[in-house]
């Protein structure tokens, strides 16, 4: 599949601040055309994470938004830091400038693991794993993130997702979820991905599970049915 097709496709929340052709003005959002929303999901459509067009895309979408944001967020943090499903290990690449954080990732696919070893991240620093089931310690991490991702869980997934992210991680962890512009629950959509396109409330009740204190702040990145929101869930001991 050609990549300008891969892009065309790819319009679920998230994945989609692409290339632009340079007339596009930068922050001109990704028209988006929503699709049939499915009660109660059961499965993930993760067949494309081990597409090489695709992995090319993740290169790419957040240049504008949230690789920015994401650098503001750990700029003044210290120790060690796990990116949750990192993808081709982009994210970590460029916050490697940030001497203070030692970067670590997981990805369920192993074609995007590959690639971020590519990148010539320390290949002991990564593993292929599922988000709901890590495998690693009890508070192994200092600060942990997740960008674009935990939406296209299952609700049982989401909950795993980020009760795995507290047990791991011991300060706070940083998650960045689309939010429906509704402020309604509108539930699953399926475009070529599959999602989750809730309230911020919605959002928070579930952090609010598993972290002592859970902030919503916007992002940058938004798209027709969507805003995005960090989630910035700390642990108070």
């Amino acid at each position: 599949m050609a990549l300008k097709k891969v892009i065309k496709l790819l319009v679920p929340p998230i994945f989609l601040k692409l290339r632009r052709k340079k007339k596009v003005k930068a922050q001109t959002p990704i028209t988006i055309k929503k699709k049939d929303k499915i009660t109660d999901p059961n499965t993930q459509n993760l067949e494309l994470y081990w597409d090489p067009e695709y992995a090319k895309v993740l290169d790419e979408w957040g240049k504008d938004s949230t690789w920015n944001e994401i650098q503001l967020l750990l700029s003044t943090c210290k120790g060690k830091v796990l990116d949750i499903a990192c993808g081709t290990g982009i994210t970590i690449e460029i916050l490697s400038k940030f001497k203070n954080l030692d970067l670590y990732g997981f990805d369920i696919s192993e074609l995007l693991i590959e690639k971020a070893i590519e990148r010539n991240i320390q290949k002991h620093k990564l593993k292929v794993a599922d988000a709901t089931v890590s495998n690693y310690s009890e508070n192994e991490f200092d600060y942990s993130y997740s960008i674009g991702s935990l939406e296209h869980f299952t609700e049982d997934g989401i909950d795993k997702f980020i009760e795995q992210s507290a047990i791991i991680t011991k300060k706070a962890a940083f998650h960045m979820i689309p939010v429906s512009r509704s402020n309604e629950d509108e539930g699953w959509m399926t475009t070529v991905q599959s999602f989750f396109n809730n309230s911020e409330d919605w959002w928070k009740l579930k952090f609010q599970a598993h972290f002592s204190e859970v902030f919503a702040v916007p992002s940058k990145w938004e798209d027709d049915i969507s805003f995005g929101r960090w989630f910035i869930c700390v642990h108070k001991y």
